[in-house]
C-alpha cells in the first residue's frame, strides 16, 4: 500500500509510468497483474488498490499511449505564411517521427490497443481506434489551405493521407522494410503537391 510520505496519487502515478514501460516491451494482449507488479517494484493487491481493476489499468495505460501520440502531434510544425503547408508538409513530418527506429515499441503498443478496440469494443480498449482517428484528423485539417467556396478543408483529402499514413506504419512494423516503405509515402506525397499545384490558380 502507499506509504505516509507518498500519496496515492503520486504512487499511481510513478506506478503507471512503469508499468507503460513494462507494456512497451511487453505489449497487453497478455497482461498479468503478478508478473507486472514483480517486474515495478509492486504487488497485484497495490495496483487493484490503484487502479480498481486489471481493466482500469488497461484503460489507463491506453490513456498514457493515447498522450504520447497527442505529444506527438502537438510538435509537428505549424504552417506559417514563409513555410509550405498542406498535407503533402504535414505527412512528410509525421512520417520522419513514424520511421524512426526509437519509437517501434511504441508503434506497436499503438498497434496492438488500436486492433484490440476494434475487436473488443466493450472491453477497455474501446473507443481506442476512434479517437486515434479523430485526433489524427484533426491536427491534419490544421494544414490544409483554405478552399474558396468551402467553409472546411476537404475530409476526404486528410482521410487519404492518414490512410496512407496508417497502412505504411503497419507495412514497416510488419516487414522492417524502411527503404521500400519510405519510398511509396515519398511518392504519394510528391504526387499530392504535383496535384494541388496543378489545381492552383
Amino acid at each position: 500500500m502507499p506509504s505516509d510520505a507518498t500519496s496515492p496519487s503520486a504512487r499511481r502515478t510513478e506506478l503507471l509510468e512503469a508499468a507503460y514501460r513494462y507494456a512497451l516491451t511487453h505489449g497487453l494482449a497478455e497482461l498479468s497483474l503478478r508478473p507486472l507488479a514483480a517486474a515495478i517494484g509492486s504487488s497485484p493487491r497495490v495496483l487493484l488498490f490503484l487502479f480498481g481493476s486489471k481493466d482500469g489499468l488497461v484503460r489507463a495505460l491506453l490513456q498514457r499511449a493515447r498522450a504520447d501520440e497527442l505529444a506527438l502531434l502537438n510538435r509537428l510544425q505549424p504552417p506559417t505564411a514563409s513555410e509550405p503547408s498542406g498535407l503533402a508538409a504535414a505527412g512528410g513530418q509525421v512520417w520522419s517521427w513514424l520511421v524512426a527506429e526509437e519509437h517501434r515499441p511504441l508503434l506497436r503498443l499503438w498497434t496492438e490497443a488500436y486492433v484490440r478496440s476494434l475487436v473488443e469494443p466493450d472491453g477497455p480498449w474501446g473507443g481506442f481506434a476512434r479517437d486515434t482517428v479523430e485526433d489524427w484528423l484533426a491536427v491534419l485539417a490544421t494544414w490544409q489551405p483554405a478552399q474558396p467556396g468551402h467553409a472546411e478543408p476537404d475530409a476526404t483529402a486528410r482521410t487519404l493521407t492518414l490512410a496512407v499514413l496508417r497502412g505504411a506504419l503497419l507495412d514497416l512494423l510488419a516487414t522492417g522494410d524502411q527503404t521500400r516503405v519510405t519510398n511509396a509515402v515519398t511518392r504519394h506525397f510528391a504526387l499530392l503537391r504535383q496535384d494541388v499545384s496543378e489545381k492552383s490558380p
